[in-house]
C-alpha cells in the first residue's frame, strides 16, 4: 500500500506544519526513508536522531547524516530557510529570479541565491519519467541572445541556442510538454529526441521539415507533416500548441529574468518550466512543493563551482 502523500495545501497550513526546524527535519526523513529508514550497515531500523542530526543506528552505532547525498548536503543554513524557499519558488506560477531572492530573503550575495536556485532546478526533473503520449506536436525554436528583429531567423539563427520542444495536446489543450537542446535540426538530432520523449504508437505532428523524414517510414508512430509552403497558413496556425509553449517559455525568460540566462545553464531553466508547466493543473500548490521536496532528496549535491564550471 502506497504511503498517503502529506503536504501543506496552502500557505497557512504549511506555516502550521513547519513552525519549528525539528519539524523540518522529521519531515526530511519521511522524505527520504518513506517507508522506514534501514541501516545501511547493518539492516537495523533502530535509531535515534543526534544533535547534529544524524540517525544513530542503535545496533551498529553507525551515523548517517540526514542531509547526504542530497541537495541539502552540508548547508550551514537552517531548513526553514530551505523550506520557505522552496514553497516560494513553487507556489509563484511565474518562479523566482535571483535578485528577487537575494532581496526578498536576505541573502548575503546574489551568488548565493543563484546557486541555490540551479540547485533547486537540478532536482526539477525526475530520472525515468513517462513518456509523452497521445498527440505530440513536436517543433524547435530558438532561445537566447537579443530578441529583437528575429521574426524571419529561420533555422540558421545566431547568437541562439536551438530548442526542439514536444507539446503533449488534449484536443485543444496543453498537458505536459518536453525540451531539449540540439546543435542543428538534422534527423541525427530530431529523431531521437522523438524515440526518447514520445511514446511509441503515438501521433507525431511536425511541419515539413525535412528533418523529420525519417518519421515517414517508421511504423511505430503514426506521423503527421504539415508543411507550411503553399499552406496558406502560418507556423502558428498549423502547429498551435507547440508554438504557444515556443511563446511561454521565452516570455518567461524575458520577465522573470529579464533575458539574464547563460546559455551553458538554459537546460536547466527550461527543467524548471516544464517542472511547472507540467503541474499547472494541480489543485494545491503544495503538491509542487511535495514533488520537489521528494526529489530534492534523491538528488546529488553540486557546488557553486561545479554548477559555474
Amino acid at each position: 500500500m502506497e504511503k498517503e502523500e502529506k503536504y501543506p495545501r496552502d500557505f497557512q497550513e504549511f506555516l502550521a506544519q513547519f513552525d519549528t526546524e525539528q519539524a523540518c527535519w522529521q519531515y526530511l526523513i519521511e522524505m527520504r526513508w518513506p517507508s522506514e529508514y534501514v541501516c545501511p550497515h547493518c539492516q537495523s531500523s533502530q535509531y535515534w536522531l543526534t544533535a547534529k542530526h544524524k540517525i544513530h543506528c542503535s545496533n551498529c552505532q553507525k551515523e548517517l547524516s540526514i542531509t547526504s547525498g542530497t541537495i541539502f548536503q552540508e548547508t550551514k543554513k537552517p531548513l526553514l530557510l530551505w523550506f520557505h524557499i522552496m514553497w516560494w519558488v513553487v507556489a509563484q506560477k511565474t518562479g523566482a529570479s535571483a535578485h528577487n531572492l537575494t532581496d526578498f530573503m536576505g541573502f548575503g550575495s546574489y551568488e548565493t541565491a543563484w546557486t541555490w536556485l540551479h540547485k533547486l532546478r537540478r532536482a526539477m526533473i525526475r530520472t525515468g519519467r513517462e513518456k509523452l503520449s497521445g498527440t505530440i506536436e513536436v517543433d524547435e525554436t530558438y532561445i537566447g541572445g537579443n530578441e529583437t528583429g528575429t521574426e524571419n531567423r529561420g533555422r540558421g539563427a545566431e547568437d541562439k541556442l536551438l530548442v526542439v520542444v514536444a507539446v503533449e495536446c488534449i484536443g485543444k489543450q496543453i498537458a505536459r510538454v518536453r525540451f531539449k537542446i540540439i546543435s542543428d535540426a538534422t534527423a541525427e538530432n530530431l529523431i531521437p529526441f522523438i524515440e526518447e520523449t514520445i511514446e511509441s504508437g503515438s501521433t507525431v505532428i511536425t511541419d515539413g521539415w525535412k528533418g523529420y523524414a525519417p518519421m515517414c517510414k517508421r511504423d511505430d508512430f503514426q506521423y503527421v507533416a504539415k508543411p507550411i509552403a503553399n499552406s496558406g497558413k502560418k507556423a502558428h496556425e498549423l502547429l498551435p500548441h507547440v508554438h504557444l509553449v515556443d511563446s511561454l517559455v521565452k516570455r518567461w525568460i524575458n520577465g522573470t529574468h529579464q533575458g539574464r540566462i547563460s546559455d551553458k545553464h538554459l537546460e536547466y531553466y527550461l527543467d524548471e518550466f516544464a517542472f511547472r508547466f507540467n503541474r499547472k493543473m494541480s489543485t494545491y500548490r503544495g503538491k509542487l512543493f511535495y514533488r520537489l521536496m521528494q526529489q530534492a532528496v534523491n538528488t546529488l549535491p553540486v557546488t557553486y563551482k561545479e554548477i559555474t564550471k
